[in-house]
């Protein structure tokens, strides 16, 4: 079991969940699947989660994926902090 730390956040009506995390492979296929296997743990304890989001360090910077209007308000707003520990 692996504890990952996660986000999870409420603005502008819509609750989103942002998780540290990136797949090993590090393609698109496999983050699609990391980030739909970790947005369904998220709901099964009880956190809406309205759209989400992979963080993960890609060249020395902080890269976000997920969907593209999350995506884009984050890189301009970050995170401010992780609230949460999601174990799988």
């Amino acid at each position: 079991m692996s504890a990952i730390r996660m986000a999870h956040l409420r603005t502008q009506g819509i609750d989103f969940a942002v998780f540290a995390a990136d797949a090993p492979t590090r393609n698109q296929s496999a983050r699609n699947r990391l980030l739909a296997d970790l947005t369904a743990a998220a709901r099964r304890t009880g956190l809406r989660v309205d759209k989400a989001a992979l963080a993960f360090s890609e060249g020395g910077r902080r890269t976000y994926y997920g969907t593209p209007d999350l995506v884009r308000y984050l890189s301009n707003h970050g995170i401010s902090h992780w609230t949460h520990t999601l174990r799988v």
